[in-house]
């Protein structure tokens, strides 16, 4: 890669990331993932009704900032990877094997990228609750809780001050939309609603909050 490439490309992930809030949380007992749903293109505002939480297994999805077509593409990759694994192992296969082979792609790709940031969380069958944070160059992380996208450096204090993996599932999912709102009054590229997914043991829930349902649960909306 020369440099005036290397610039180049630089600049392109920058403006490609920027938008986009999305938030994890990992509890005792489950997973919590939320994400507004604005998508932009450079100051403009292309979609107000994004999905940015996108189901991958029976108890497993991830979150997408960055190239929309990006994250489909290894959205579709990976969910096929999962299926071929049950069929041909006869088992589920585990979270961190698909975050390392997330990681494995992005980093192969390094050179013509897929610009993208992910979270992977999810019930995992043999470690239960997970959380991975995946860069675009292929850097994988596990965590407890994390933001990616514009708004992250502001969702991500909001989170930290009122964590606690023993609080219940409702109690995250209230923390995750206060700190998707409060990254959409500072950032212009979040905002229009809430995407909130929540996965357990037992059950994978989608549920998305409007901002007259926003309103209802914080007495409060982003302007």
């Amino acid at each position: 890669m020369n440099h005036i490439y290397g610039d180049e490309l630089g600049k392109a992930i920058q403006r490609a990331l920027r938008g986009t809030t999305t938030v994890g949380i990992v509890l005792n007992d489950g997973v919590v993932l939320a994400a507004d749903k604005r998508a932009t293109a450079g100051i403009y505002v292309a979609h107000k009704r994004v999905k940015k939480i996108v189901r991958i297994d029976d108890r497993a999805a991830i979150t997408t900032a960055g190239l929309v077509a990006d994250a489909q593409a290894l959205a579709d990759f990976v969910r096929a990877q999962i299926h071929y694994h049950k069929i041909s192992m006869g088992r589920p296969v585990s979270l961190r094997c698909i975050a390392y082979l997330l990681g494995l792609v992005l980093n192969n790709s390094k050179y013509s990228p897929y610009i993208v940031q992910l979270l992977l969380g999810g019930y995992d069958p043999y470690e239960g609750p997970k959380l991975f944070a995946i860069e675009y160059f292929g850097d994988v992380t596990e965590e407890r809780y994390v933001a990616t996208g514009s708004g992250s450096p502001i969702a991500i204090g909001v989170i930290e001050s009122a964590y606690d993996p023993g609080m219940p599932i409702e109690q995250a999912v209230e923390l995750a939309v206060k700190a998707i709102v409060a990254a959409s009054y500072r950032d212009v590229f979040s905002g229009e609603g809430i995407d909130v997914v929540t996965i357990t043991r037992d059950r994978y829930e989608e549920r998305t909050f409007s901002i007259s349902e926003i309103k209802k649960l914080l007495g409060r909306v982003p302007t």
